[in-house]
């Protein structure tokens, strides 16, 4: 059976269980597997890249923000790359006798938000480039670019989180083997798709 929308991955999921009383739970299986994938998988269909008008030393991030690719703001000349200090270089930075309005230059992920140095003394315009979460499946999002391309990947990471619904379960390190040899995959096919082209090569996994 292909594994194609929501529902086809939750009929999979008790299909390789043996068990036809897991439908009130598959949704929490694939709900946690995917808390695990935005964690574990890397790949360029991840990247997403939004805009902020920042006006204040914090700003809030995307709802959908992993971690941060890069941060620039516009500027009359192009725009310009803020670099990305800690919160103690922060700190320090506002404790010190220049801590004044102006252009940022700096930022650093302060409680969820993004906080940058100088605090501005305008509006300025600042683009985004970050990874973003996976969008998750529901009975209205049937589908996303990694139930496509990686089923398996899917599959495996909500049977490993069935075990402990299960209490024991045998084949909890043949899940687990699976899973991280799937997201293995797909991270090197994603580093090597980034590669393609710009005369770089990639060291083959488990080769010197």
């Amino acid at each position: 059976m292909s594994i194609t929308s929501y529902a086809t991955l939750q009929t999979a999921i008790g299909d390789f269980l043996n068990r036809d009383d897991l439908t009130s739970v598959a949704p929490t299986f694939i709900q946690l597997a995917e808390a695990q994938i935005s964690r574990d998988v890397r790949h360029w269909r991840m990247e997403a890249s939004t805009t902020i008008s920042a006006d204040a030393q914090l700003e809030n991030l995307p709802a959908d923000w992993i971690e941060t690719i890069r941060l620039s703001v516009a500027t009359g000349s192009g725009p310009a790359t803020l670099d990305l200090i800690s919160r103690q270089a922060m700190q320090d930075k506002r404790t010190g006798a220049n801590d004044v309005g102006g252009v940022p230059r700096y930022y650093a992920h302060t409680a969820g938000q993004l906080e940058l140095y100088p605090t501005p003394n305008d509006t300025y315009t600042l683009t985004l480039d970050y990874l973003a979460k996976i969008p998750a499946l529901s009975d209205s999002n049937t589908s996303n670019w990694l139930l496509t391309n990686a089923p398996d990947i899917y599959l495996y990471g909500s049977l490993l989180h069935s075990a402990p619904y299960l209490v024991e379960d045998p084949r909890l390190q043949v899940w687990a083997q699976l899973y991280s040899a799937a997201v293995a995959r797909l991270n090197d096919e994603s580093e090597q798709a980034r590669l393609s082209g710009s005369g770089l090569t990639m060291k083959v996994r488990g080769l010197g």
